[in-house]
């Protein structure tokens, strides 16, 4: 009988430190950042990736947090993947975060007009990152090779800005000779006095002529990061115009180069509300290039369990839904509500603190599972859920001023308009004669109030809740969804505890 209970006891602690252990890699090893995370074990294999690594698909679209950084991390590893002696996949990422982009606007094509005047340098730019990876592969002409390395040595990009500086300078000459169509190698020749803008046709004619059938992958990259510092709508006309090339110059390499062997595939990730800005009359033929990253709940509930299948096994089965969140999660419910009368499951109640993005979910999980170690339990508990939210709700007001600023500079007194109503569901009536004390003070400065609360429903920092109905309806949840001036406002509740909302 003691020998039973001694094993029983042993199976119960062996049991306890697996939990706690399954835990503790959530605590420490899901981050938001996707460069900190171990890509090969976490991410998410949506289908979409494969239509992006096969070439068909180059201008991925999405909120912040929905994945855009993941898959482009996710891409960028490949290469480590790729066997050293395949020469098979090759990867480079040009990231704009602390970006001067008046340096690429000086280096407008006046032949264009606008917004076009930039599709030439952008295509110059990728071109030259082809050359650069093209150096790093071995099955391509060792002759041209030595020659490229001189132009594009094979280092990593430690500062875009000084990079391109270098690329179009009157002194960068090419030692590459194109005559007649017919290409040579001349290790005399330069090309110092000829511009960048006619050495992008001689950059082309080189990859045509000499490219193997490799995957070639240029990732743009945090190109949205620094969208909230311009000062004027001047500065924010020649950025959209900027992007703008940069998608005609993606579309025009891609159509270029349809009928090689190799992928040759510039990526763009863009954030969906600065695409929104773009007007083009292009821009229809875009869709059938772009991934638009929409997530539902079952589409959740899968790469939950993705994620916690990994934590429990790197190698392991990817286990059900069900299975999975049990594992890490008590089978509880949590009360919710003004009275708290009103019940649901531990994953709902995490759910309606979220705009439906895997980061959210991933942070609140991480902290849970964090405060769960600390207080020396096995599984995440209701009281656990209900604790982290608060601090949830903080993060999520925080990632929307990051993400809204652009849009409504003064969103943190808007914050402070809507923490003095104190109620989640109100009347347009109530917003505007509240926001309006505040412009009329100076504490405000856009007095364009039907605006300011286009913004926020835009960015399902509220939602409209037609009156004896208890649905409310977001954006996040209906991207195609309008906000109806005659309806009642109701705050997200994520956002409750933040603005202090009773």
């Amino acid at each position: 009988m003691k020998l039973i209970c001694v094993i029983l006891l042993f199976l119960l602690f062996i049991k306890i430190e697996k939990c706690m252990n399954v835990l503790k890699e959530i605590s420490e090893n899901w981050k938001l950042e996707a460069k900190q995370e171990n890509s090969f074990r976490y991410f998410f294999h949506i289908d979409e990736t494969k239509k992006i690594l096969a070439g068909d698909k180059f201008y991925v679209i999405g909120r912040k947090g929905s994945g855009k950084s993941a898959i482009s991390q996710y891409i960028l590893n490949l290469c480590e993947q790729d066997s050293a002696n395949s020469y098979h996949i090759f990867t480079e990422q040009l990231s704009f975060k602390n970006f001067p982009f008046n340096e690429l606007y000086a280096l407008e094509n006046g032949k264009y007009t606008k917004p076009n005047q930039y599709i030439t340098i952008w295509k110059y730019i990728i071109y030259s990152c082809i050359c650069r990876l093209m150096v790093k592969n071995q099955q391509i002409d060792s002759e041209l090779r030595s020659i490229l390395e001189k132009l594009y040595p094979p280092t990593t990009i430690k500062s875009l800005s000084r990079l391109i500086e270098n690329w179009t300078t009157k002194e960068f000459g090419a030692q590459i000779l194109g005559s007649g169509g017919t290409l040579k190698v001349d290790k005399i020749s330069k090309f110092e006095t000829l511009s960048w803008i006619e050495k992008t046709n001689i950059l082309e004619d080189i990859i045509e002529e000499y490219i193997d059938d490799a995957n070639y992958y240029i990732v743009f990259d945090e190109l949205d990061e620094d969208y909230r510092e311009f000062e004027n709508q001047e500065e924010c006309t020649q950025y959209i115009n900027l992007i703008t090339s940069l998608f005609k110059a993606v579309q025009d390499i891609k159509s270029i180069f349809k009928e090689k062997k190799q992928v040759i595939c510039p990526i763009v990730f863009l954030r969906d509300d600065i695409y929104l800005l773009i007007k083009d009359t292009d821009k229809n033929k875009w869709g059938d290039f772009k991934i638009a990253l929409e997530w539902d709940e079952p589409k959740l509930r899968a790469m939950l369990a993705y994620r916690i299948s990994k934590a429990i096994n790197e190698n392991g089965e990817i286990l059900s839904f069900q299975e999975a969140w049990t594992r890490i999660f008590s089978n509880q419910t949590i009360s919710l509500g003004g009275n708290n009368r009103k019940k649901t499951d531990l994953f709902n109640y995490i759910t309606l603190s979220t705009q439906l993005r895997p980061r959210d979910y991933i942070k609140y999980i991480q902290v849970c599972a964090e405060k769960t170690l600390l207080e020396g339990n096995t599984k995440i508990t209701a009281k656990t859920v209900k604790q982290v939210d608060k601090g949830f709700s903080n993060y999520m007001k925080e990632e929307i001023i990051d993400e809204i600023h652009a849009q409504l500079p003064d969103i943190n007194e808007i914050f402070s308009i809507i923490s003095q109503i104190r109620k989640w569901n109100f009347t347009i009536k109530e917003f505007k004669d509240t926001y309006m004390k505040y412009y009329k003070q100076g504490t405000v400065k856009n007095g364009n109030v039907d605006y300011v609360l286009q913004m926020l429903f835009d960015f399902s920092i509220i939602g409209n809740r037609p009156k004896n109905r208890s649905i409310s309806f977001f954006r996040y949840i209906n991207p195609e969804a309008r906000f109806n001036f005659n309806e009642n406002i109701v705050v997200h509740r994520g956002l409750f505890k933040a603005l202090q909302i009773l």
